[in-house]
């Protein structure tokens, strides 16, 4: 274990490094940390291999480090200043990521007929395509210090966009499991996925919030926030365990529930106080999260990307953003929102992995020779789009004028 301990320091290391070289490119920091992840992975030098990444020691840091990486988008979730587009970003949120699985869905619908394949893949083709990674599009806001509407916009975006995904996702699949006489996913687990990481969070954010305005110290404060941050990274991973028996459940919105709940309920100098502290733990949070992401990425898969992939990327990107193009123009967003907010969501691959695998898993009990459509399709698109993608979010910022 000590060996694998110091192979993941070195790939930390080594992500940083890359995230400074690519700042020195103009690039955002996150493709260094993402092609590093790419390196280390099993599938190129194999320095991380695959007994590490499915250790359960591995499994359970990472769920910590998504929960710290949370914290980015709860601190801006402020009810003071969402009361006045709240309705807003509700109707292009919900505009977009449906838009977006209904075109996926009706693009691969006719392209799996054409191939005389079954055609409802394409509804589990449109439920993975919906859903929006926030961690690398949110890291470029946090790197580059963006600030306007797009960004605005964004951050509360990418929470609602995830729970959609998840009931959209575990909709479709729960169809196709029913469809095919294999017992089906309980909606009360549906819900459950979706409902506790936000009670999670809340709970924890109440107690903390309440503990900390009864200290003045910033340190002391702190020191309550993150015990109370850890606390609720502990309680979802025991839940995940215990009652879904697997690792189900977002600690992205645990994080994000939990850093909400605590910036409205304390006063604006505290949350200050404790975020500057907090901000080398969150760009450590990022890096793993996005090196992670990286490495379960197979580059062999890119040379075998055929019209399956193509018609992914290109059909998914078109439904986000003329999805959030439609829904900007509906509820009368901002010029900016609307034609550069659906640049800012092509990145997915932690989200689109995560539902391939769950994917793959229901077609092996269906029809086992489908499982490999979904899983090449998805994972040599992931590795085209995440990098094309970035790049893609970083320039939507600097359009829409919100990078200094």
């Amino acid at each position: 274990m000590i060996i694998s301990i110091l192979k993941i320091f070195a790939l930390i290391c080594t992500a940083v490094i890359g995230g400074k070289l690519s700042t020195k490119l103009k690039l955002p920091a996150i493709l260094g940390w993402l092609v590093a992840g790419i390196i280390f992975g099993p599938y190129l030098a194999g320095v991380v291999t695959s007994d590490i990444t499915d250790a359960m020691w591995y499994k359970v840091a990472i769920k910590f480090f998504e929960a710290i990486a949370g914290i980015m988008i709860g601190r801006e979730i402020i009810l003071k200043k969402l009361a006045s587009s709240g309705k807003q970003i509700i109707g292009i949120t919900v505009i977009q990521s449906i838009g977006t699985f209904l075109f996926v869905s009706l693009i691969f619908a006719i392209v799996l007929a054409i191939s005389g394949l079954p055609v409802y893949l394409a509804f589990i083709f449109g439920g993975i395509a919906l859903a929006t990674a926030p961690a690398p599009a949110l890291s470029i806001v946090n790197e580059y210090h963006t600030h306007g509407p797009v960004t605005n916009t964004l951050i509360p975006l990418a929470a609602i966009d995830d729970v959609i995904g998840v009931i959209v996702f575990f909709t479709v699949i729960s169809i196709v499991e029913g469809a095919g006489g294999v017992a089906h996913t309980s909606i009360v687990s549906v819900i459950g996925i979706v409902i506790v990481p936000f009670i999670i969070g809340i709970i924890n954010g109440i107690i903390a919030s309440w503990l900390i305005n009864r200290f003045k110290h910033k340190y002391s404060c702190f020191f309550i926030f993150v015990s109370f941050l850890i606390l609720s990274a502990v309680s979802g991973l025991l839940i995940d365990l215990k009652v879904f028996h697997s690792f189900s459940l977002n600690d992205l919105l645990i994080g994000m529930a939990y850093s909400a709940t605590v910036v409205n309920f304390i006063p604006k100098d505290k949350t200050e106080n404790i975020l500057s502290l907090y901000n080398p733990l969150l760009n450590l949070s990022l890096v793993v999260v996005i090196a992670n992401l990286g490495m379960p990425l197979d580059y062999r898969l890119i040379a075998g990307a055929g019209v399956f992939t193509a018609t992914y990327i290109i059909s998914r990107a078109a439904g986000k953003i003329g999805g959030a193009y439609l829904g900007g123009k509906i509820t009368k967003a901002q010029p900016a929102v609307t034609k550069y907010l659906g640049l800012t969501l092509l990145p997915h691959s932690g989200v689109s992995l995560v539902f391939t695998g769950i994917a793959v898993t229901t077609l092996n009990r269906v029809d086992p020779s489908l499982s490999a459509v979904i899983s090449g399709t998805i994972v040599a698109a992931a590795i085209i789009n995440e990098i094309i993608a970035v790049l893609i979010a970083k320039y939507a910022f600097k359009w829409a004028g919100e990078i200094s």
